[in-house]
């Protein structure tokens, strides 16, 4: 609520100074005006002590003397002090109600940011039948409104429990801006460090946090066994800095890492979007993303999607709805150093996005819940937190305030929850009396805003004959709609990997690396699947040569048929770009069944579904010459054929190199 008081008294008071102006005070004792302009004078000057005492002073002289006592409001206001501003304020309406209407308007926003939500909506009102100015009954409106919603919200507060989460990931500095990788096991966050720590100490650590005392730097924490934050280190390697780095984001695998650098010599406006990644010797030297994410203005706050190729961002270029807005871009390739590059450049548009500030966005690992921050949507004041979740449309819904406690008159911003979707991280100041500045808190999430589960798959890829480690492509891919719900890469030095597996579905599993067979695997991630247990996967690519073979998961057959199921197109087509990019090697289709039925029946019942995926190949342009097809019935299983879950095992299609 912007303030109108101060300005109108001054603009008044100004014209009065004309000696033949004086009637237009509201008392007409000369001694008394020539104390209140000195009172006038000293506020104007910020001398607030001086100019408490000199504006008493006038009213003891002139007890209903009106200029001062608003004046004095004005000046409680300025301090804060919302209780003795409504009363100096009642004071002056008692002596003439009609002196200045905007007074009511004056006590409602005390009365509001005193948390006297009835008082406030009563002054609203009577200011309303003072006035018959057009913009100030829409602005009495709109604070009715405002005051309403901050009633209703705070009157139903959400159970929520903090945790700080101690003194192995907070300081005595401020914390902030979590980013945590799907496991949990691993915490980046920015801390705000005094620049020179002797200096800090000898000032009792009352330095003002600007650029010339405090840098910003990332740190790291990672779980022990019993899932407890070890104590932080600074980040290894080339990203810190002696700038400021911050608002960082982690990719879900925590192999890669966006953040925001301002004022850098490669800079393509104020702040821009850089990138690191996990390197064996620590994190990579950072490096512009360049355009067309950053641009000529403002971009910060990045958001590096789970599905391993969307970057969502704050901009405040002027092409968007208004203010700092939301922003995506997607990944279109990778330099050879392993840097990506962007394009697909997005508005959120609304109502996401408003026409005032939207900051901090975090899409949950399901793909379709969106937490951000904004003063632009109805809230407690200054930057609320907000959830919007995708229609059956793909649209997002309207924004809804994620309520109180955990939204308030202060801003809340970085929100993140984890992959599970039942806890969530924020940094905020002021929750803990015992600790100094902003710290890193978790609280269980609410059931209504908690996002759909998503589990996780990890583990590491390598050479099948030498052990040695690989940096597998990866790719997760909707059996039902042909969507790919994430690609990731694997670390370029370890061939570890992590991919998001959201649950509600049934995904097709890739993974390849140039020169070997590439694996396939089925995650069937429908019906009830508990987020608390992952999967762990190590995965032995074979060199592409004669007898190399892989089981094709993700071809499937009619009951007791040997016609292909639509879905098997996404397998099958994978096998047909493995041979247009391997033109040399030839295969063998081989077809297998579990044991139900005679040995007769299963040998043409595989042979006939062998030969169906040969159908197929050949329709994709694959020259025969390069397939044969065989059918084995069940005379080669892998697992018993006594339980259901051993014969769909042998139930299986597999290709092998000639």
């Amino acid at each position: 609520m912007k303030r109108i008081l101060f300005l109108f008294v001054m603009v008044a008071l100004v014209m009065a100074e004309d000696a033949n102006a004086q009637e237009r005070y509201s008392i007409s004792n000369k001694r008394a005006i020539k104390i209140y302009e000195q009172g006038r004078d000293e506020y104007a000057a910020g001398n607030y002590d001086e100019a408490k005492v000199l504006l008493e002073k006038a009213l003891k002289r002139e007890p209903e003397f009106i200029e001062p006592l608003l004046l004095l409001g004005d000046l409680f206001h300025s301090q804060g002090k919302w209780e003795k501003e409504i009363e100096i304020l009642e004071a002056a309406l008692r002596i003439d109600s009609t002196f200045f209407p905007p007074t009511y308007l004056n006590i409602a926003t005390a009365a509001f940011n005193a948390g006297n939500y009835n008082q406030s909506l009563d002054y609203l009102v009577r200011y309303k039948r003072m006035t018959d100015n057009e913009n100030a009954q829409k602005r009495a409106d709109n604070m009715i409104r405002h005051v309403t919603f901050v009633k209703n919200t705070m009157n139903a507060p959400y159970n929520i429990d903090l945790k700080n989460e101690g003194p192995n990931v907070n300081s005595d500095f401020d914390e902030y801006w979590p980013s945590l990788t799907a496991d949990e096991q691993t915490m980046v966050i920015t801390v705000l460090v005094p620049r020179d720590m002797k200096l800090f100490h000898e000032k009792g650590g009352d330095l003002p946090k600007s650029s010339m005392f405090f840098q910003e730097d990332f740190y790291v924490s990672h779980t022990d066994s019993s899932e407890k934050w070890q104590p932080r280190t600074l980040l290894n390697g080339k990203i810190n800095t002696g700038s400021n780095e911050g608002a960082q984001t982690l990719s879900a695998d925590g192999n890669w890492m966006f953040f925001t650098g301002c004022g850098r010599s490669d800079a393509k406006g104020s702040c821009d979007i850089y990138f690191s990644q996990k390197t064996e010797n620590g994190w990579s030297a950072p490096v512009n993303v360049g355009a067309p994410v950053n641009s000529p203005f403002w971009e910060s706050q990045p958001h590096f999607s789970a599905d391993g190729r969307t970057l969502y961002f704050i901009s405040s270029r002027p092409d968007g709805v208004g203010g700092k807005d939301i922003w995506k871009a997607t990944v279109t390739g990778t330099k050879e150093d392993g840097t990506p590059y962007f394009g697909n450049l997005k508005n959120l548009g609304k109502p996401v996005n408003t026409p005032q500030d939207e900051n901090s966005p975090f899409l949950h690992h399901d793909g379709e819940t969106l937490y951000f921050s904004s003063n632009g949507h109805q809230g407690l004041g200054g930057m609320d937190v907000f959830i919007s979740q995708k229609t059956d449309s793909a649209q997002w819904s309207e924004p809804k305030n994620m309520g109180y406690p955990l939204n308030s008159q202060k801003d809340e911003t970085g929100l993140i929850v984890t992959a599970k979707g039942n806890r969530a991280y924020f940094a905020t100041d002021g929750k803990n009396a015992a600790t100094k500045g902003k710290d890193i808190y978790s609280f269980e999430l609410p059931e209504n805003f908690r996002p759909n589960p998503v589990l996780y798959v990890k583990g590491t890829v390598f050479d099948a004959e030498t052990g040695e480690m690989l940096p597998a492509d990866f790719e997760l891919i909707n059996l039902e709609n042909e969507e790919i719900i994430v690609t990731s890469k694997g670390n370029r030095f370890s061939g570890q990997f992590l991919v998001c597996l959201p649950t509600g579905g049934e995904y097709a599993f890739k993974a390849g690396h140039p020169g070997y067979l590439f694996y396939s695997g089925n995650f069937n991630l429908k019906g009830e699947h508990p987020a608390d247990k992952p999967y762990h996967l190590d995965i032995g690519l074979q060199p592409i040569k004669k007898g190399a073979s892989v089981r094709l998961e993700n071809v499937f057959f009619e009951t007791d048929s040997y016609a292909l199921k639509p879905q098997s197109k996404i397998e099958l087509n994978e096998v047909v770009a493995f041979l247009k990019n391997n033109p040399e090697v030839r295969i063998m289709i081989e077809g297998h069944t579990d044991n139900t039925g005679t040995e007769e029946y299963n040998i043409e019942l595989s042979r006939n579904r062998a030969r169906s995926v040969y159908d197929y190949l050949i329709g994709q342009g694959i020259s025969e010459k390069r397939l044969e097809y065989r059918g084995y019935g069940f005379s080669r299983p892998l697992d018993t054929n006594e339980t259901e879950a051993g014969r769909a095992k042998n139930r299986r299609t597999e290709i092998r190199i000639l």
